[in-house]
């Protein structure tokens, strides 16, 4: 289904990675490789690795590069972002070619001739145009959440999930609470169950330090300067998205998960109350309003916390027989009369990478294009992006003005060499 303004389905559930592939990626380090499907299309011998180029070589990119590379089923070929020496540090642990090392901001297209597969870490604005581009270079394509910084982004990626699929492609978007046990299992209480009995409101935050200090000497260099904008991205509300689409998107896509659908409409407020530098916003606090009555407040913060509790990404469900309580590498669990104990999942940021990578592989494989994680987050995204216009404009803003929205973003990174 494509998601465009006039068929983004208002009701449809998001499809999960089932649980049986849940269990068949757990242990990805461990697992030899699959046998390819007969019926793929583009040619992947049994047991051979998938040739994969890193789009953005940040701190997460080089990070992730590596776990592509502990595998085993990938070999990582060539590297593209605007900076050199970004390329260069990734391309000297992990032995990339120097010929392969592709430095500006088109570098990414002359990536694509050397591989089957792209895995885009680069910051969220570049992500929709990059993502097109490698699925129009018939490869396959894993992004880093957030897939986009406005809603023609966001449609952009829904549309490049589709050509994925028709064209024999995978297109994977890596949340870790998809793919974390617990949280599946809960979900799938909540929505096959009925373990909430019926909702009746909930609660969502995101509240932890500022995890963008370390640019801050690059945009005070010169926060005009296009270059010091791209090194200090965290910082851009353009370039990152501010940090509810960002940051907080982690939190807003649980949110999305356990509604199944998006809200109708949303209010709220921000602004920089901490942070010394940057364009981004450090605090949202948003009222989501969905159907039925059923209201989910969102607060979140970029800022010190002084030792208070809780912190972190935590979702609370209120229904008429239970609470479903989450927390990114905490506890999650049901309370009431369908309990459900469930576990907590600390290394899930780690772990649920290292699924996601396995799935992506044994989707290659297995010749598995349904991609069932581009619905779910555009949707997530866009939510996202409902909030942050409601907290800009200090008005309501409904879903069906949203995805009307065709302002696209303009970073104005006129200067940088192509």
């Amino acid at each position: 289904m494509s998601l465009s303004r006039s068929s983004l389905p208002p009701t449809s559930p998001c499809q999960n990675l089932s649980r049986r592939r849940f269990v068949a990626s757990a242990g990805a380090a461990a697992l030899s490789f699959t046998i390819a499907s007969p019926q793929m299309a583009r040619t992947y011998a049994a047991n051979s690795k998938v040739k994969l180029g890193l789009i953005g070589c940040g701190g997460r990119g080089t990070w992730i590069a590596k776990l592509f590379k502990a595998h085993g089923g990938y070999d990582v070929v060539a590297a593209a972002d605007y900076f050199q020496d970004r390329i260069d540090n990734l391309g000297n642990q992990l032995e990339v070619p120097t010929s392969q090392r592709y430095p500006g901001l088109k570098g990414y297209l002359k990536l694509l001739k050397d591989v089957d597969a792209v895995a885009i870490e680069s910051p969220p604005y570049f992500h929709p145009e990059q993502a097109a581009a490698a699925v129009e270079a018939g490869k396959h394509v894993y992004v880093a959440k957030p897939i986009a910084v406005d809603v023609p982004g966001c449609l952009s990626i829904g549309d490049s999930g589709k050509k994925a699929s028709s064209e024999n492609l995978c297109f994977l978007i890596d949340f870790q609470t998809r793919s974390d046990p617990f949280y599946m299992e809960a979900l799938r209480r909540v929505h096959k169950e009925k373990a909430l009995g019926k909702f009746a409101f909930g609660e969502c935050t995101y509240h932890a330090g500022d995890p963008f200090g370390r640019m801050y000497d690059s945009w005070r260099k010169d926060p005009n300067n296009p270059e010091m904008r791209l090194r200090a991205w965290g910082l851009d509300k353009v370039i990152s998205g501010d940090i509810i689409t960002e940051q907080n998107i982690h939190t807003l896509d649980v949110m999305n998960w356990i509604m199944h659908k998006p809200p109708v409409w949303a209010v709220g407020t921000g602004g920089r109350k901490f942070r010394p530098v940057g364009t981004c916003y450090d605090t949202f606090s948003i009222l989501f309003q969905y159907a039925d009555d059923i209201g989910i407040t969102f607060s979140s913060r970029q800022s010190k916390g002084y030792g208070t509790q809780p912190e972190g990404i935590r979702n609370r469900m209120f229904g008429t027989e239970g609470i479903l309580e989450t927390q990114y590498g905490g506890q999650v669990l049901i309370r009431g009369d369908h309990f459900y104990r469930g576990g907590k999942s600390p290394g899930i940021y780690k772990d649920g990478t290292v699924a996601n990578i396995q799935t992506f592989h044994q989707s290659i494989q297995d010749g598995d294009y349904s991609n069932p994680t581009v619905e779910c987050s555009v949707q997530s995204n866009l939510v996202t992006i409902l909030g942050r216009t409601a907290a800009y404009e200090n008005r309501k803003v409904t879903w069906t003005e949203l995805l009307n929205t065709k302002e696209k973003l303009d970073a104005n990174l006129k200067g940088l060499k192509a």
